[in-house]
């Protein structure tokens, strides 16, 4: 009860602090204010639109299943007879005419030339083989992406919808191949042709073939209107910003929180307090508690004010709170660390201009690394040298709402782990100076 006491000692005397107030609630929410206000202006102005990507395509498929179907969506009314050839009338159909614009090459080295001349950004190599390798269960159908280097988003976009093709297709394909390892091998010994009447099957049954295989449609249920659809890009952009916020302060908080022990002890009133009844080990035990107990005030009402004030939706509660209790035990955990190898105040000081900024924006990568899928990449793993950039990632998990629950415990154990750390490491420090 009496490390209770000390330690809503020092959270009044936090909170009775203008600076630390500003510093715990009203710079982060300022923070995603002012970007909410401006990407607000470029969410409902359109501004924030994508060009068309430039994409060549040299198909030199040549065999392999004849689809005997002719989707409403085909451009030309034409029946596809090889994969590359459905692969080209898909790209060249009007769903994406608003991303892409498609032009044929004869050859795969025209189509890379015309990437090297800046004449087209991608170029979509189909070999020969394609079709065949396709339909052979022991092979791997493959097509070469050739993108000019120095363009990132379209680039990227053409990549997520060839992905997206091609786990399509090889959804059908590994049906097919399931079916044959239960089925009896008297019956179906010839695989190609199976293949080919499945496809036609599944085709045939499809009045929109790149919107099964593709998937790049919004779903029935999503909102269709003007004012729904820019309050859902707004918000894509700002959530992250405002985790990071709120991630980048948290810490501070911890660090600040935990300078209450210099600060006593510079002002002598720690040792007048270790010469009382008290054991040294209750009051040091108060001292970290107030840290735990001010990150987790803070981390609740911003969630909870960003929530009301932006909308933010933050995710199920349950990944939510794995992300929020991973970041309040770190954050503090990182404060008594810090705290605990800094000798007085100014050397305190230092440590809020220096470590926690670069640490914090180290975090930070991620939330504004740029579209391609390779910067995306390199901002992750720089950001994961650094407590803070787990403490983020563990917040967009939880909001992306796609990413399974063991995803997100992965991360809070991450943090766990660094606050395990931190926390040994400051409480045998803090023990050894006032032994």
């Amino acid at each position: 009860m009496k490390a209770f006491d000390i330690a809503f000692k020092d959270m009044v005397r936090s909170y009775r602090s203008a600076m630390a107030l500003v510093f715990m609630f009203i710079l982060p929410l300022m923070v995603t204010g002012l970007f909410y206000f401006m990407f607000g202006n470029i969410a409902r102005t359109g501004e924030f639109t994508l060009p068309r990507t430039k994409v060549i395509i040299a198909n030199m498929d040549r065999g392999g299943p004849k689809f005997q179907v002719n989707p409403k969506n085909i451009p030309g009314g034409k029946t596809a007879k090889t994969m590359g050839e459905l692969i080209v009338r898909i790209l060249q159909s009007d769903e994406f005419s608003d991303l892409i614009q498609v032009s044929l090459a004869a050859d795969p080295a025209a189509a890379r030339s015309a990437v090297d001349n800046q004449e087209a950004q991608v170029a979509i190599l189909i070999p020969e083989d394609f079709s065949k390798k396709y339909a052979d269960q022991n092979e791997q159908a493959e097509i070469q992406f050739y993108q000019d280097p120095t363009q990132t988003i379209g680039p990227s976009v053409m990549h997520a919808i060839m992905n997206r093709f091609m786990d399509g297709m090889s959804g059908i394909k590994i049906a097919v191949k399931v079916f044959l390892d239960e089925a009896d091998p008297k019956d179906y010994s010839l695989t190609p042709q199976l293949v080919d009447q499945y496809l036609k099957d599944s085709l045939a049954q499809s009045d929109n073939l790149e919107g099964d295989l593709l998937d790049v449609r919004a779903p029935a249920s999503a909102p269709q209107s003007k004012a729904a659809a820019t309050r859902n890009l707004l918000l894509s952009m700002i959530s992250p910003i405002m985790a990071g916020m709120m991630v980048f302060y948290a810490f501070y908080t911890g660090t600040s929180t935990a300078q209450s022990i210099l600060r006593e002890e510079e002002e002598r009133t720690l040792p007048r307090l270790f010469s009382t009844p008290t054991p040294q080990a209750t009051i040091l035990i108060g001292k970290l508690l107030s840290v735990f107990l001010t990150v987790s005030v803070q981390v609740v009402v911003l969630i909870t004010a960003a929530h009301f004030i932006f909308g933010i939706q933050w995710g199920e509660a349950l990944p939510m709170a794995l992300a929020a209790a991973g970041l309040i035990v770190c954050a503090s955990s990182f404060g008594i660390f810090v705290m605990s190898i800094v000798r007085d105040t100014k050397q305190a000081g230092t440590m809020f201009g220096g470590v926690l900024t670069l640490t914090g924006m180290l975090g930070m990568i991620p939330v504004f690394a740029g579209n391609s899928a390779s910067a995306a990449r390199m901002a992750d793993t720089v950001s994961l040298l650094v407590p803070q950039g787990w403490a983020i990632r563990g917040f967009l998990q939880a909001m992306n709402g796609r990413e399974p629950l063991s995803a997100v415990a992965i991360t809070a154990l991450a943090l766990l782990a660094w606050a395990a750390v931190f926390f040994i490491v400051g409480v045998l420090r803090f023990n050894r100076r006032y032994a």
